[in-house]
């Protein structure tokens, strides 16, 4: 496949290899009777603790089948500096940054293309991870995925570009841990920081839907499924 040209306000990262993405049945995410007991975060946040841990291996699979088609690159922010986390997107819509600002887009500016369909494992992690933190019959249209390497890290910010804030952000690791910082939406509290492994899902909403987050410069290391990174996918209701 001939990768994109390199479009302004991009830098490219190299793309994962293609491979093939497990069936998907109804009782994906079954909650088993090991799993460790959901955290509270805030009001309207909570950690599922190893939510996905069982079924990263399909999640890494149809990960790798979406970078395929949409390659990872690191944005630039409006201000013009370089994310140190490298991005790429799945489902109806995009989230992208440059110096015009963050908006949605349908399109991959890197290809002029629709962003790749979103996973079924994908859309059914969303859907149950949300019910089992108190929102149910979420849809997320649109996926955000993050690549964090040794170093990366994403300064406190509050995730207001969608149209319908009444809709919960799921946030899942796979990877390496990553120390993830919460607070309020307010900035009036100091930031919650917690440890996020490997599996690990975290939903907000409500009080909590304008919270400031952040993650703070990821740990050299490397993990069996994922190598020297991790991945935060981060599934929202865009338009």
């Amino acid at each position: 496949m001939k990768p994109p040209a390199r479009q302004r306000g991009y830098a490219e990262d190299p793309s994962l290899a293609a491979t093939s993405v497990p069936m998907i049945t109804a009782d994906l995410f079954r909650d088993p009777s090991d799993r460790p007991a959901p955290i509270r975060l805030g009001d309207g946040a909570t950690l599922l603790p190893g939510f996905a841990r069982d079924r990263a291996t399909a999640l890494l699979a149809a990960l790798e089948e979406v970078l395929r088609q949409a390659p990872l690159r690191r944005m630039r922010t409006p201000g013009g500096h370089v994310m140190t986390v490298a991005t790429s997107c799945c489902g109806d819509r995009g989230w992208t940054s440059d110096a015009d600002g963050y908006r949605y887009s349908a399109l991959d500016p890197a290809s002029g293309r629709p962003w790749p369909p979103m996973p079924e494992v994908f859309a059914a992690l969303a859907t149950a991870a949300a019910a089992a933190a108190g929102y149910p019959a979420f849809a997320a249209d649109t996926c955000l995925i993050n690549r964090y390497g040794d170093g990366a890290k994403l300064s406190p910010h509050q995730d207001r570009d969608e149209r319908d804030l009444s809709h919960p952000i799921v946030s899942l690791s796979l990877g390496l841990p990553a120390r993830f910082q919460f607070g309020d939406p307010h900035r009036r509290e100091r930031l919650l920081r917690t440890t996020l492994e490997h599996g690990d899902v975290v939903v907000w909403g409500g009080a909590s839907r304008l919270a400031y987050h952040g993650v703070l410069p990821l740990a050299a290391g490397r993990h069996p499924m994922t190598g020297d990174c991790r991945y935060n996918l981060s599934f929202r209701r865009a338009g």
